[in-house]
């Protein structure tokens, strides 16, 4: 341990063995004894099994499952599109998922500590941790706009389903009153068959509203919501009715998580359940208006000849890896939670079930909705489909003003869509928090100090927030959105697949699983992390790279570039997080002594507890976590062992100490002969 001093590592306070293997398997949060300040808090386990199901399916299944996957269906090929949707489920979704909720489960640690199996390449945990983090700040804003939705829902008419309000064009007003002179009943209507007359007796028409047509519920969205400025570079001021509606969502997120796990998994159990019950209502709406069959042939009616095109696959491969949250170490962190016994290989394939079974349901409320909307409007479906926020605050919203008692669906949906990027913003939050604290425990476990980080690290997004509610503030969102996570998560599950299966061993791991389990899952899965999965993600990430095109917004009416100042922004947002692999990987060869060999063979030995040794381990193989450093170097290596120490009963130093006993009880009694 002198050496470790040296090299400059950090011990950290150290626990006991018992004291380590109490507290991956214990249930209670009771506190360690401490002599230095506050009693330091053991780490917090589910309450019951169906705890960790909720959290997982709460944290990925979201918004991703309502306004994307049902566009990616239709745009390629249907229900054609579901035969590579499955094929990508199978081959990355579920190898990968697993992989990350049971490294968590066997570690007992969040995204950064998980990786002291191979501690050369710790850097997957700080890019996933990073990750999170730079989500956490933009998805929020998501829930900021559908609180304001939410409000301005509650009017007995909805104010984005008329012209004439203080915000909207001279079109859209002329529109309005002459429609009001006629008795007109619903400007959405009968508006595309008015509006040519009205165009005409307008002039100048600026690049902000389509020739000919007024649209009330756009105009609500960019001029009254967003204000929205002329591009990236003009920030304009904060809009404080969104700040406050930001400031909200905050609050909400920090009242769900601040207790831990104890008091997210509580609310865990309204707000992962609860959208179902309103998406099933919203579905038999939607099944009896008129067109709502049109909506759903154009939804899933396979065409065939789409499976030909490689974008299809991406497309695919792309949505598991959103929809699944992989590569964001929250995962990791829910599967710290557990008991160390618990069947997380059950609730994987569970979770993957229900995950797609959202996802086609989602997409059958949208579209029976869409088809209602082309019909009363006389276009395509396709000329009204939406992805995206476009989906959700505008193509929504203007369905629903065209129905009777229209507050009251809009009120549902916008409820809806809270509930489901609530529970997904929370999970993310509590992960970043996790990562975290594991890494300080013996600080950050103590007294109310846990209480205080989370509030930190809330505040900390609300200021960075507030940079996408000013006037410019959308165009920063679509930064945050289209580079911060975008396609980096596939490196970073391709690491994953390689760290476990070559450098720490995918048979030492399957032994891992059976020691938490009680059984040996199918060998299949073995194969998966060795080879498809590695290769299906590296495949996924190169054909997405080749179709690569630099970030535009596309509005209704227009599409905006980005100036090459804000497209080295999103690269800077894109590989913040990954580089910290490299990073970390020559920081972990820099930290220790001896030829290179030698550094490779001592920074990726893996670090673990007693619990975690298999039977017949070598412990010269492996690094004995005594101390809950981060550091190879300080850690317990198998000449440091005292004799006199307890070892675990499974552990082969056990076994030595058995047989030399047995060979000396031989001998005595050959000696008593």
């Amino acid at each position: 341990m002198n050496e470790s001093k040296q090299n400059g590592y950090s011990e950290g306070e150290p626990l006991s063995w018992k004291q380590q293997e109490a507290e991956a398997l214990s249930s209670d949060g009771s506190a360690t004894t401490s002599s230095d300040g506050p009693k330091m808090k053991q780490r917090e386990v589910w309450a019951n099994k169906m705890d960790f199901l909720l959290a997982c399916i709460g944290f990925s299944v979201g918004l991703g499952n309502v306004w994307r996957f049902p566009f990616l269906c239709y745009r390629n090929g249907g229900g054609a599109f579901l035969i590579p949707y499955f094929t990508a489920v199978f081959l990355g979704g579920i190898p990968v998922f697993f992989l990350e909720v049971s490294l968590g489960q066997f570690m007992s640690e969040g995204g950064i500590g998980t990786w002291k199996i191979a501690p050369l390449f710790q850097g997957i945990g700080f890019a996933c941790t990073i990750i999170v983090f730079l989500l956490n700040c933009e998805y929020n804003i998501i829930l900021t706009w559908t609180f304001y939705y939410l409000f301005s829902s509650f009017n007995s008419v909805l104010p984005w389903s008329h012209g004439d309000n203080e915000w909207n064009t001279e079109i859209c007003r002329q529109a309005t009153r002459n429609l009001s002179a006629t008795n007109a009943t619903s400007l959405v209507s009968v508006v595309n068959t008015t509006m040519s007359a009205v165009a005409d007796s307008v002039a100048n028409v600026t690049n902000t509203t389509k020739v000919g047509k007024c649209d009330p519920v756009t105009e609500f969205w960019e001029r009254k919501v967003l204000q929205l400025s002329s591009g990236v570079d003009h920030a304009g001021t904060v809009k404080w009715d969104l700040a406050l509606c930001l400031l909200l969502a905050w609050i909400v997120v920090y009242g769900c998580i601040w207790k831990g796990i104890k008091s997210s998994g509580k609310v865990m159990y309204f707000t992962a359940t609860s959208p179902y019950l309103l998406m099933l209502i919203l579905l038999i709406r939607g099944a009896t208006l008129d067109g709502a069959e049109e909506g759903l042939k154009f939804y899933l009616l396979p065409d065939w000849s789409k499976l030909n095109e490689p974008q299809v696959w991406v497309d695919a491969g792309t949505q598991i890896f959103f929809s699944y949250s992989i590569s964001l170490g929250t995962l990791t962190a829910l599967g710290s939670y557990n008991k160390f016994r618990h069947n997380c290989y059950r609730d994987a394939w569970i979770f993957a079930a229900v995950n797609s079974f959202t996802s086609i349901l989602a997409g059958l409320v949208i579209f029976c909705v869409l088809g209602f909307m082309a019909k009363e409007q006389g276009v395509s479906v396709a000329d009204v489909a939406e992805t995206g926020p476009g989906l959700a605050f505008i193509a929504y919203p203007t369905a629903v003003a065209q129905m009777p008692v229209a507050p009251l669906w809009s009120i549902l949906f916008f409820i809806m869509i809270v509930l489901l990027g609530l529970d997904s913003q929370f999970v993310g939050v509590e992960g970043f928090v996790t990562a975290c604290v594991d890494m300080y425990p013996h600080y950050l476990r103590r007294g109310k100090r846990r209480e205080i980080f989370t509030a930190i690290v809330c505040l900390i997004c609300f200021f960075i927030g507030l940079s996408m509610v000013t006037e410019g503030g959308m165009y920063v969102f679509q930064l945050f959105d289209y580079y911060s996570a975008s396609r980096i998560v596939l490196v970073v599950a391709f690491f994953e697949c390689i760290v476990v299966a070559y450098i720490y061993g995918v048979n030492r791991y399957y032994d891992n699983l059976e020691m938490m389990f009680g059984f040996r899952i199918t060998p299949l899965m073995k194969y998966f992390w060795l080879f498809i999965t590695p290769i299906f993600t590296l495949t996924t990430f190169i054909m997405g790279a080749i179709s690569y095109s630099e970030l535009t917004y596309k509005r209704k009416t227009l599409e905006y570039l980005y100036p090459s100042w804000a497209i080295g922004v999103g690269w800077i947002l894109a590989l913040v997080s990954v580089v910290w692999i490299p990073i970390i990987f020559v920081k972990r060869l820099l930290n220790v002594e001896g030829t290179l060999a030698q550094r490779l063979m001592i920074t990726t030995r893996p670090i673990l507890k007693r619990h975690q040794l298999r039977q017949g381990e070598d412990l010269s193989k492996v690094f004995l976590d005594e101390s809950g450093s981060f550091e190879p170097g300080a850690m317990t290596s198998h000449d440091d062992i005292v004799p006199n120490e307890p070892l675990l009963a499974n552990s082969v130093e056990l076994q030595k100490l058995q047989n030399q006993q047995k060979l000396q009880n031989e001998q005595n009694e050959t000696d008593n002969v």
